[in-house]
């Protein structure tokens, strides 16, 4: 019995990296067809070979970039900034990304202002959003592993000089590694507690409650980016960058 259940479990395992490497394989082919259209002008095409890949379950910045890119030649602003939006959630210092977003963004109709921010929480927002969270995780496990490096040295040799390099070295790598697990922390924190959108209708009314009836909040137009704070049935609370907070229906943006 041990024996067949130990077949059946290698033959699953098996079935699922096989079945994961063909949809690899075929999303690595939908990419390259994609590329391919997009080369030659059928931007349209494009998009929806790329969206095929996204839905076989892959993901990456170079591919929520292309995808962006498509929908920027389309002159379908929203889509272009959610892709580009969500590209540089996976890699935020890509300057290809930021350099097309703010290309997008320029052409929006909408021009927010941004609440003026302290200088301080400024600054660490800016140090939060500087890796995704994967890469603060990268980070502190290279540091890590600095760090045990550093003490099996110190453990090992026998020259105090070389103790005493080594002593503050691992002193300023262990400063350095509490400090990313604190950005770390923060940055996991940032993603899962806040949640962001990008308006893809051409032009929309939020209103002061979520009632089609209620008065008038403010208007915005595609490709404008807000805060969603909450979500009632098949509306959604959203702030803007300038503090305004309205209700919008639920489909006429998508999530970041």
């Amino acid at each position: 019995m041990k024996k067949l259940l130990i077949i059946l479990i290698l033959f699953i395992s098996a079935a699922f990296v096989n079945m994961h490497a063909f949809y690899q394989t075929e999303a690595e082919a939908l990419m390259q067809n994609g590329n391919s259209l997009y080369q030659n002008g059928d931007y349209h095409e494009a998009a929806n070979v790329y969206e095929e890949v996204l839905n076989l379950g892959f993901e990456s910045a170079a591919l929520y970039y292309n995808l962006g890119n498509s929908y920027f030649r389309l002159n379908n602003l929203g889509k272009a900034i959610l892709n580009y939006e969500k590209a540089l959630k996976l890699e935020p210092s890509d300057d290809d990304v930021i350099y097309n977003l703010r290309i997008a963004q320029s052409r929006t109709i909408d021009k927010i202002q941004t609440v003026p921010q302290i200088f301080i929480s400024e600054w660490w927002n800016i140090l939060v959003t500087g890796f995704s969270v994967s890469g603060w995780g990268i980070i502190f496990i290279v540091f890590y592993v600095l760090l045990i490096f550093l003490i099996g040295v110190y453990f090992l040799t026998r020259s105090g000089r070389i103790q005493r390099f080594v002593f503050f070295t691992g002193s300023v790598n262990l400063a350095i590694l509490f400090l990313v697990l604190i950005l770390f922390v923060s940055s996991y924190n940032r993603e899962a507690t806040l949640s962001y959108g990008i308006l893809i209708e051409e032009i929309v009314t939020a209103k002061q409650s979520p009632n089609e009836q209620s008065s008038d909040a403010f208007v915005i137009h595609e490709g404008v980016k807000f805060e969603i704070e909450e979500t009632l049935n098949n509306w959604a609370k959203i702030k803007l960058a300038d503090g305004k907070v309205g209700w919008v229906i639920q489909n006429s943006f998508e999530g970041i």
